[in-house]
């Protein structure tokens, strides 16, 4: 990545050009610059290019190759002369990327030494895994119970909680899936099991507590068959509270209901304490949202810096977001650690497709008005700069959507871009702790882990102080180098790992719980 400036007064005109084999270059000063503008290696502006919008650094025919990143993002609609704006309507975007012939394990992994020494202060549970927090959830089988769910926890929160001041919290499972759906169709066991995995995040304890409502599709015992999953403290069942017991006499009883259950489950949260814990036991799912042109400059190649740290200490490291990589597959298959890896990424690329297809879309749907006014053209353009976030490692493992991580090392969990969507599916992996690098900025939140949010520029870091917890912008201007924002974020995530609020969790920001269901709503 080289980056040029002038000795004009300020401000400087500045632009990052990511490869030496790139003829375009985001434009780095706030506020964008006006036509006339003089790079320092004489490069003048034709026109006035916004911030973070790519200009022509040579002059480039029409249908030629639009190259960013040292990959063919799109070809020129029409001639275009250097030092021009390259808006997105003059890119126009390439077919997407065969799934065959691809590159398998090719791209050799050097020997890295492992990251030793680096702790945290978790919670250990029964089955091994550690958590970040100590939450009592409550989950649910269908939203028919949501209000009354809604309705107990916040009872509990301000008559219960006071007395267990080791729990951190009391969260809902809200969602809306359990009635009314095909539930024996294909792509029906994805919701099933990621509700299911959700109850056994690490930041739960073991304690699953459930409520239902008795006539529903999803039945408890669908939801949690008897001796498929380890459940502590209740003889292998979950914790029960079904709104049509004939017991229930009226709204109060059902909340009374729920209220005794909960106090037996806060009880044993309360005896929880943190302890040391390796980095290894770290496990971070990651994801963007709000992107922009410098995400792939400033925060995503940051994470991916902290990605190879974390992966060398041992953790766990979930990137996601099929249509964000989906046309950087080759690079992804050449960093798997095995053939078998490749092909199960192959497969849960080739299904989106196959999804996306069946709704009469393709990947480009993906691109938001946001992303576009932030710079960028097209998904190709976008995904270049997401993957970059899963760093360099070699990729270990697979995981389709709602499955439960079984391995360590750096893994590709196949969910949709969908902020909220994506999230809900890395908790049911059992991620404890989670990475959000934004743009256009958001106050994304989840209930149940932590969220650490990255921005992108210095600007919004600035304007929105009390929302994003790291500034990644100092790359772009200079003052920091992509490792120097990569090991503070690496640090930070054991920090907030031990305890430490993120802003969301001081605002308590959250996003609801959304949960894929490809199958057919009846």
């Amino acid at each position: 990545m080289t980056t040029a400036t002038s000795s004009a007064p300020a401000p400087i005109p500045r632009y990052i050009r990511m490869h030496d084999n790139d003829n375009v270059a985001i434009v780095v000063n706030d506020g964008g610059l006006p036509a006339g503008a003089v790079f320092a290696d004489g490069l003048t502006l034709r026109e006035a290019v916004p911030q973070g919008h790519k200009v022509a650094l040579t002059d480039i025919a029409a249908g030629a190759p639009v190259l960013r990143y040292n990959v063919t993002i799109g070809a020129a609609a029409k001639a275009l002369a250097a030092g021009s704006w390259v808006a997105e309507a003059e890119v126009l975007m390439p077919p997407a990327r065969g799934l065959d012939h691809l590159p398998v394990s090719t791209r050799a992994q050097e020997a890295v030494e492992p990251l030793a020494g680096y702790t945290f202060q978790g919670y250990r549970n029964a089955d091994g895994t550690v958590g970040t927090r100590n939450i009592l959830a409550i989950t649910t089988t269908v939203q028919c119970v949501a209000g009354v769910v809604e309705h107990a926890v916040a009872r509990i929160k301000a008559e219960l909680l006071p007395k267990y001041p080791n729990v951190d919290d009391v969260v809902g499972l809200e969602h809306t899936y359990g009635c009314g759906v095909a539930i024996d169709a294909p792509g029906a066991e994805i919701p099933i099991r990621t509700v299911r995995n959700i109850s056994r995040n690490p930041n739960f304890g073991g304690q699953a507590m459930l409520v239902s409502l008795g006539c529903e599709k999803l039945q408890p015992a669908r939801l949690f068959p008897k001796g498929a999953i380890p459940i502590a403290g209740n003889g292998g069942e979950p914790s029960h509270v079904c709104l049509q017991d004939e017991a229930h006499v009226g709204f109060m009883s059902m909340i009374a209901s729920i209220m005794q259950t909960a106090e037996q489950q806060l009880a044993v949260l309360d005896l929880r304490r943190r302890e040391t814990c390796p980095a290894s036991e770290l496990i971070v799912g990651m994801q963007c949202g709000g992107s922009d042109a410098f995400s792939g400059v400033t925060a995503n190649p940051a994470l991916g810096f902290a990605t190879d740290l974390l992966v060398r200490a041992g953790a766990t490291v979930m990137f996601s977001e099929t249509t964000e990589v989906r046309d950087g597959i080759d690079q992804l298959t050449a960093r798997a650690a095995s053939p078998a890896v490749a092909d199960a990424m192959v497969a849960q690329m080739a299904w989106y497709d196959n999804y996306l297809e069946r709704g009469g879309v393709d990947r480009s749907a993906n691109t938001t008005p946001g992303n576009k006014k932030g710079g960028l053209s097209n998904i190709v353009e976008k995904a270049m700069g997401s993957i970059v976030k899963s760093g360099s490692m070699a990729i270990s493992g697979v995981l389709a959507p709602g499955e439960k991580l079984s391995s360590k090392g750096l893994i590709y969990a196949a969910t949709p871009a969908s902020d909220f969507i994506c999230g809900t599916l890395q908790l049911a992996a059992g991620m404890n702790l989670h990475v959000f690098t934004t743009g256009r900025g958001t106050p994304y939140g989840l209930a149940a882990v932590p969220v650490i949010k990255v921005a992108t520029r210095t600007a919004l870091a600035t304007r929105w102080h009390d929302l994003m917890d790291l500034d990644a912008g100092r790359i772009a201007s200079g003052e920091a180098s992509i490792a120097d924002v990569g090991w503070d974020l690496f640090h930070m995530l054991l920090d907030v790992a031990s305890g430490r609020k993120t802003w969301a969790e001081q605002w308590k920001l959250h996003n609801a719980l959304v949960l894929f269901n490809p199958a057919p709503v009846t």
